[in-house]
């Protein structure tokens, strides 16, 4: 593998993916910036070289790891910035930042959600507030759990960027020996679905705890990936967006709904199957412990579709499951007569 000390990266965020994320660019010899909000983390991370929140397995070598909970600096001091925190918290941690703060600078969004309130995808939302060009934008699909990327299991990654070239660019840099990436242009797509599958995973949890097999199961997840798919096309189109020749199929659509419908370290299949038992949104969220994406991501999709007007009736479903009340084992009565 080739050096690469010579690239600056600044990591904003300290969960699992972003430990994840930290350990793919230290085995690969990065100079990382690592933006930690808690302090107590940091010290932590500091005196016993291990993130104590998550993945705590891991131990990082600090030669080439620069802590700090100064994200201006961290971002002024990097070349590439990832952007891997929870969607729902990311206007809060960044828009204090100065607008002209990424500059040319090469911006990775390892995050799998959509702005609440604005619903906006984070390449969207960079443009308007901090005259981002889509060019210096990309993003990191899955299919991709931390813990197994932990454990050097073999994984594949997608990087999304319009700026083709600098996409293979990134890309390359993040080969290991267990890590393999793909490249494509598809940006609202490949985010698109990833913040779908999320959803989607939601109810195949809910599945699970209502009691629901494998074979009903197999029938509800080939019915989301044609419902994913469709929707990308519909709002690629209605938006004018550029139109890519996506591939349903390729592991960043189809793979990455898959593994997080059906992982044992899935958190929204198994935020999903908490709420299929029985409890409630807060309950089954101070249990885990954790963000479940595809909570946020739910409500996002739908106050989207209220003007895009597209055909989503298994995300509408989850959706009505999480925010209007309605009964987990109705709402799957309901979709069992429309599903094929």
């Amino acid at each position: 593998m080739r050096s690469n000390v010579r690239y600056r990266v600044g990591l904003i965020g300290s969960g699992s993916w972003a430990t994840a994320l930290a350990k793919i660019l230290t085995d690969n010899h990065f100079r990382l910036n690592w933006w930690i909000r808690k302090t107590e983390d940091l010290r932590s991370l500091q005196l016993r070289r291990c993130n104590p929140s998550y993945l705590s397995s891991v131990r990082f070598d600090l030669k080439h790891i620069t802590l700090s909970n100064d994200l201006a600096r961290v971002i002024s001091d990097s070349d590439w910035v990832i952007i891997c925190i929870p969607s729902a918290f990311v206007r809060e941690v960044i828009d204090p930042l100065p607008r002209d703060i990424f500059g040319d600078k090469s911006v990775i969004s390892a995050i799998k959600g959509i702005l609440p309130g604005d619903n906006l995808l984070l390449n969207d939302y960079l443009e308007r507030e901090f005259n981002l060009p889509l060019d210096h934008y990309f993003s990191i699909t899955g299919p991709c759990h931390a813990e197994e990327v932990a454990a050097q299991k073999l994984t594949y990654v997608t990087f999304t960027g319009k700026n083709f070239q600098t996409a293979r660019i990134i890309a390359r840099r993040f080969i290991t020996r267990y890590l393999k990436t793909v490249v494509n242009d598809d940006i609202w797509g490949a985010q698109y679905a990833a913040v779908l599958k999320n959803i989607y995973a939601i109810g195949a949890g809910i599945c699970h705890s209502l009691g629901y097999g494998d074979n009903f199961l197999s029938v509800y997840i080939a019915n989301c990936a044609g419902e994913m798919s469709a929707f990308n096309d519909q709002v690629n189109l209605r938006q004018n967006h550029a139109y890519s020749n996506r591939n349903p199929f390729a592991s960043a659509y189809l793979g990455d709904l898959m593994v997080t419908c059906y992982s044992q370290y899935s958190r929204n299949r198994n935020f999903g199957s908490m709420i299929g038992k029985g409890y409630s949104v807060r309950s089954a969220q101070l249990e885990m412990n954790m963000v479940a994406e595809g909570y946020y991501a739910a409500r996002c999709i739908h106050q989207i579709n209220e003007t895009e007007k597209l055909r989503i009736p298994i995300a509408e479903a989850i959706y009505a499951i999480l925010y209007e009340g309605q009964g987990a084992a109705e709402s799957f009565g309901k979709l069992e007569k429309i599903l094929y």
